[in-house]
């Protein structure tokens, strides 16, 4: 039987690497780093110094670019590489020891809630930021700065909550998603 921690562990890195990908990883690495949680072995190491020191420049650069319209943009489709395969292989990480089958439907799982959530966040970026003022871009961007650090919060100490709240989040996602997608087609034309 798998421990509702590990599914919320392996939840949360991978919706959080959808939308906020270098803050989780830089979080979960200080955490572990101070004791505050023990992650498993296989992602132990991102509380070794030279991870933490990349995560922490790369959380600043996503933090800054994340803030400007456009430019977000530009940097959202860029990190649709990074963030869809780092989801799946954290998800992976977090069931490191169990057998491969549970290996497989962790990182099938994983690669596709960070593909979901970014889809979502990127959709939603490009819509919002055809308005000429930059107070919405940025009030969605704190939103989701917001929302990372609840999530994780959520997770490591209350993770049958998360657990239940993410479901719902892919339900919301499953209805938010074509909107957005009509959205983006009546920006087109």
């Amino acid at each position: 039987m798998i421990a509702l921690p590990s599914i919320a562990l392996a939840g949360v890195m991978s919706w959080a690497s959808g939308f906020r990908l270098y803050a989780a990883l830089f979080i979960a690495g200080i955490l572990e780093r101070f004791h505050f949680v023990v992650l498993p072995a296989k992602l132990a190491i991102l509380a070794h110094t030279p991870v933490l020191v990349a995560t922490g420049v790369l959380l600043v650069v996503e933090f800054l670019v994340d803030k400007i319209p456009a430019v977000d943009s530009v940097w959202d489709s860029v990190q649709t590489f990074v963030r869809v395969p780092l989801g799946a292989l954290l998800a992976m990480g977090e069931f490191a020891n169990a057998s491969p089958a549970t290996q497989t439907v962790a990182a099938i799982l994983g690669g596709a809630l960070a593909a979901v959530t970014h889809v979502a966040k990127a959709g939603a970026r490009v819509v919002v930021n055809t308005s000429p003022e930059p107070l919405s871009n940025w009030g969605l961007s704190f939103s989701e700065d917001g929302m990372l650090l609840l999530g994780m919060w959520l997770a490591f100490k209350h993770p049958a909550v998360f657990v239940v709240l993410l479901v719902l989040f892919v339900l919301l996602l499953a209805w938010l998603i074509p909107k957005l997608w009509r959205g983006l087609m009546a920006l087109k034309r």
